[in-house]
């Protein structure tokens, strides 16, 4: 059976992530740190598990934006490595990136091709989101955010609330997204088959299997047992 709608994750998806503007805040971070012989790949690692550790636990009445919890794990790394970079300057940073990302060259393809309904499921803030769908002028039938949810991909709520508002069944629909932990887990744990984009040839590390892999997003349509000619 053809499927009859595609969700379909954003950042890292669609657009570029944030990683080079990571990197870059981390150097920053580094060059003003008054602790002596630190690297820019500990305080990057440092500021992701500050992240996380917030990132998990939001959900529900805990729920926290992505822009609050990139706030408080940066201020916090700033803190722990005593740097005087200015945390208000390495936010907008982010944020910018997020409203202005570039979009990969085979995503424009992907929705020239396309003619199924595709549902934005994305782990970012709503304002933010819609504003790099307009820049890119992109043509999606409806855009589900963790702020509608109030949780984040890998955990269930986007993806049923996706299900409810396409009015489909789990096996009428695939995922798409470029994250095995947020993507191929959260479509798994709902019966929902996943397609991973992994544009990079990385090897999988453990035990997460997406249902099927490409290169590039056009190549989703090659997969015969989706996509009936």
């Amino acid at each position: 059976m053809s499927v009859k709608a595609i969700f379909l994750d954003f950042y890292g998806t669609v657009v570029h992530e944030d990683g080079e503007i990571i990197s870059d805040i981390c150097n920053r971070i580094k060059v003003n740190s008054k602790k002596e012989d630190v690297t820019s790949a500990e305080i990057g690692r440092f500021w992701w598990n500050e992240f996380y550790h917030f990132f998990i636990e939001s959900y529900g009445d805990t729920f926290l934006s992505q822009r609050e919890l990139e706030r408080i794990s940066l201020r916090n790394t700033l803190n722990h490595f005593n740097s005087t970079s200015k945390e208000n300057e390495l936010s907008e940073m982010i944020f910018k990136h997020w409203m202005k990302p570039e979009i990969f060259k085979d995503s424009l393809e992907f929705f020239e091709q396309n003619t199924n309904p595709i549902y934005i499921l994305s782990n970012i803030d709503r304002s933010d989101i819609l504003e790099a769908i307009n820049l890119h002028q992109l043509s999606v039938k409806e855009v589900i955010t963790s702020e509608d949810v109030k949780s984040y991909k890998p955990r269930s709520e986007m993806f049923e609330y996706a299900l409810k508002q396409s009015k489909l069944s789990p096996e009428e629909v695939i995922h798409v997204g470029d994250s095995l932990s947020s993507d191929v887990t959260g479509a798994k744990n709902v019966g929902i088959k996943s397609v991973w984009v992994n544009r990079n040839n990385k090897k999988i590390n453990g035990n997460v299997q997406p249902d099927f892999a490409v290169t590039t997003l056009p190549d989703i349509f090659n997969i015969s047992t989706l996509f009936k000619n």
